[in-house]
């Protein structure tokens, strides 16, 4: 298997942080993101990984990984950095997004699942989520699952609690078969949309489309896109609150509530 490591981004909203670093480069507990989840891959027996770079690339120095670069970071989003592996997409691949930690054990769980197109979700995310956001009802995000036990929809905002029973968390697994899949959606939209600047599905174009709006292309043109059911283990790095509150949370020895260093 290979991980790819999407690590384009600036990281705006942790500028107080990551002044003149990418957002992957921010330190937390005495390691950078980048590294601890590099650090996690590995124990898990993956040793292939990749780095999509994208702000400030040199700054990214991490032993051991191939890296590629997505120049046009500042005008794409998630998926066109993705696509810039294309030449790496003929084994299984594990997408990781940059900003977020992962416990062993998660990943663990992931590699376990013998499904094509696997999409790592939290059933019991909202106590995190209240403690980590001021008003987290305005930050849900649709994830429904049908009765046989697949993805049907995900990825629209400030939705109802009841399509958030489960939150995405930025992992994604896919099967040889499952990434052929993503590469044939992937391109059939290309075509058709990619120098148009209208929205795409939820994103605001398809040059700037979100992950889950890949996701939901797939379930919408019928493809399986299952669930993999985790219970906490993560950790999000967006905004300057996030940091000073898990930095809080260390000091205070209550992190292992949502989040252990030891799994």
């Amino acid at each position: 298997m290979k991980a790819i490591i999407l690590a384009a981004g600036a990281g705006k909203r942790l500028a107080k942080y990551t002044k003149g670093l990418p957002k992957c480069m921010l330190e937390f507990n005495g390691k950078t993101l980048i590294q601890m989840q590099i650090d996690t891959l590995r124990s898990c027996g993956i040793s292939d990984i990749i780095i999509v770079k994208g702000y400030m690339p040199e700054k990214i120095n991490v032993q051991g990984v191939r890296c590629y670069i997505n120049e046009d970071y500042a005008n794409t989003n998630m998926v066109e950095t993705l696509m810039r592996t294309e030449e790496e997409m003929n084994d299984e691949i594990l997408v990781c997004y940059g900003d977020i930690l992962y416990e062993k054990r998660i990943i663990e769980q992931i590699l376990e699942a013998s499904i094509d197109i696997g999409v790592a979700v939290d059933k019991d995310y909202w106590e995190y989520w209240k403690a980590r956001l001021d008003n987290p009802e305005k930050d849900t995000e649709s994830l429904v699952i049908d009765k046989e036990g697949k993805i049907i929809e995900l990825g629209e905002g400030s939705c109802s609690k009841d399509k958030a029973k489960v939150r995405y968390v930025g992992l994604i697994k896919f099967s040889k078969k499952g990434i052929e899949s993503f590469k044939k959606v992937y391109h059939e939209n290309k075509k058709r949309y990619f120098d148009k600047n209208e929205p795409w599905l939820k994103s605001e174009s398809f040059k700037k489309a979100y992950m889950t709006c890949v996701l939901q292309a797939l379930v919408n043109t019928g493809y399986r896109v299952e669930p993999i059911i985790i219970s906490r283990g993560w950790l999000e790095f967006d905004t300057e609150e996030d940091y000073e509150k898990y930095n809080q949370w260390l000091k205070e020895d209550t992190l292992d509530r949502f989040f252990n260093f030891g799994n």
